[in-house]
């Protein structure tokens, strides 16, 4: 797999009477756009709104975020097995709007989800403070239930990221970046004196508004399986969750998953690194036996010497993040764990649900209990009033001058297990 991802920096947006990239500004045709949602009878009314690095906005309650791409050259196009046909992705060449994203907004679908603040102490916290946002604000039909409402609101967002890359199509990109994955025993021998390392990628399946998609399929309905870096970056798999705001992966996230980048980074370098192995996060004791008993099972016979896994959620998913550790390092693979904390709002409390003493290479992302102070902003996108109710929230969290206090949680991507934050820890 040889994967050209073509990056179009995009400065700014703003909204204009046809959707284009012209210098850096991606212009968007609202109208174009609030059509595009209004196609699924489920949703009863849309607004699109801008947000952009800087300003005094704040977006809440946020379901997703996406980064608009458009598929050039190779097999299949964005998000297969959902806007587009279930072709495998990975190779080829993809453009990429690199600065903008798609956030989906509107009344709450699940109690689990958060703000994106694009100033303030709260910007600090999330890196989609940084990027030109085009907030898609979804409002269900009267007693459309929860599992529907996310269908809605999901498929809204990736088919608007959909329709603006489009945009991007013919433009030359500010830069080109080149993965090439090999297949399995020409990767293995391309560095034979180098350490093989495998990342085993743990998706969030709890059900209950908790899923994640890969080519268009529920996670959980899926035993561990191998899959290329490439098709991860590509689009592959999607978010489809409602886990609490700080750890969820959202689409942007997968996208973007800065394990795998870091991983390709050192490719060749310090490791030879041979693959990724998707697995879920089922609820039943059953499920996280047979889910983990495979991913370990796949790893080993991949010939791996060192494994990376990272966690998405917290609590229930800590059981098979330490079931895949334990059976990893069993098997005399060397094993680190990303991860955040839930220790208490002093930082006092036991980290993770679960422990083990062959968990003894961790990275941390920072504890999502920590209380945080949210000033009030000129603007409000969606409902504020959700953050008497979001997970990290609580009644009178929303303060009569539309300031906020909640626990760190509240904040999209604060703490996100991916590495794709700010937040860690070391010993002191």
């Amino acid at each position: 797999m040889r994967l050209e991802l073509g990056r179009i920096r995009i400065k700014d947006v703003q909204f204009g009477p046809a959707t284009k990239v012209e210098d850096g500004v991606l212009y968007v045709d609202r109208a174009a756009i609030e059509a595009i949602v209004r196609e699924d009878e489920r949703i009863a009314d849309v607004t699109v709104e801008l947000a952009k690095p800087g300003e005094e906005v704040r977006i809440i309650p946020v379901k997703d975020v996406i980064e608009p791409r458009v598929k050039v050259e190779g097999a299949g196009g964005v998000f297969p097995g959902m806007v587009s046909k279930v072709e495998t992705v990975g190779d080829g060449r993809t453009h990429v709007l690199s600065g903008a994203a798609v956030v989906t907004c509107g009344k709450v679908v699940g109690f689990q989800e958060g703000i994106i603040d694009m100033t303030g102490p709260g910007a600090d916290y999330t890196p989609f403070s940084k990027l030109n946002n085009v907030v898609v604000v979804c409002e269900p039909i009267a007693g459309l239930p929860q599992h529907e409402h996310e269908v809605a609101i999901r498929m809204a967002g990736l088919k608007v990221a959909a329709y603006l890359g489009e945009a991007g199509r013919d433009i030359e990109p500010d830069e080109v970046d080149v993965y090439e994955c090999l297949p399995l025993l020409e990767q293995v021998n391309a560095y034979p004196d180098l350490p093989k390392v495998v990342y085993v990628y743990m998706l969030q399946s709890q059900g209950l508004l908790h899923d994640t998609y890969v080519y268009g399929v529920d996670a959980k309905k899926i035993l561990p399986t191998l899959i290329y870096p490439t098709e991860v970056m590509d689009g592959a798999i999607v978010s489809g969750n409602c886990v609490s705001a700080c750890d969820k992966n959202t689409t942007y996230h997968h996208q973007n998953s800065p394990v795998i980048h870091d991983l390709l980074a050192r490719h060749g370098r310090d490791i030879n690194f041979i693959g990724v192995v998707i697995t879920n996060e089922n609820v039943t004791l059953a499920d996280k036996e047979r889910s983990s008993n495979f991913a370990s099972k796949l790893v080993e016979m991949l010939g791996a010497e060192g494994a990376v896994v990272s966690e998405e959620g917290f609590g229930n998913p800590d059981a098979d993040l330490i079931m895949n550790c334990v059976k990893l390092e069993k098997k005399g693979i060397k094993t680190v764990l990303v991860t955040d904390e839930y220790a208490g709002r002093d930082g006092a409390s036991q980290s993770l649900a679960d422990a083990n003493p062959l968990a003894n290479a961790v990275v941390t992302a920072g504890n999502a209990n920590e209380v945080v102070n949210l000033p009030p902003m000129k603007k409000v996108i969606g409902h504020p009033e959700a953050a008497n109710i979001i997970a990290g929230g609580w009644d009178g969290s929303l303060a009569s001058d539309g300031s906020i206090t909640a626990e760190l949680q509240v904040i999209t991507g604060a703490t996100n297990e991916l590495g794709f934050n700010k937040l860690s820890a070391r010993e002191a």
